[in-house]
């Protein structure tokens, strides 16, 4: 089972605290990179605690974001080499952005989504697996992006 390292900002704070606590229930080894409260706070310290992480383990390990919208957090994720961050909030494109996309980084909206959607847009991207094929190709030519 991979290693989960979530974070969210004082938005994202209560749902992120919900699907921590499903996920420790449902065995995963989680690392909470914070916020701890829901004061005021910055987004980016999140996203980029996660990343790191995430980077430091890339085939072994998921992120999860969460902020207001979910927007932030993913545009954060996605300034570092060797993240995909996918912004879902339905169960269909958690899906295929696993299997088409290979995203490691899930990020969700608080004050888009309810806990009951999120929960089932996690179950679907940590439950699909990466199709390659067809679809390394473009994974490969979206990371060579990075190379620019």
């Amino acid at each position: 089972m991979r290693k989960i390292f979530i974070g969210a900002d004082s938005a994202g704070f209560t749902l992120k605290e919900e699907i921590k606590a499903y996920l420790i229930e449902k065995g995963y080894d989680v690392t909470d990179c914070g916020t701890d409260s829901a004061a005021s706070c910055h987004y980016p310290i999140f996203a980029n605690a996660v990343c790191e992480n995430v980077k430091a383990d890339l085939d072994g390990s998921f992120g999860i974001l969460i902020c207001g919208t979910g927007i932030g957090m993913s545009m954060c994720a996605n300034k570092h080499n060797g993240i995909r961050a996918a912004l879902c909030s339905d169960t269909f494109s958690a899906r295929m952005t696993r299997q088409h996309n290979d995203a490691n980084v899930l990020c969700m909206g608080a004050r888009v989504i309810g806990s009951c959607l999120a929960i089932d847009i996690l179950d679907q991207f940590l439950s699909n697996d990466f199709e390659g094929g067809r679809h390394a190709t473009r994974v490969d030519m979206m990371m060579d992006i990075e190379k620019l």
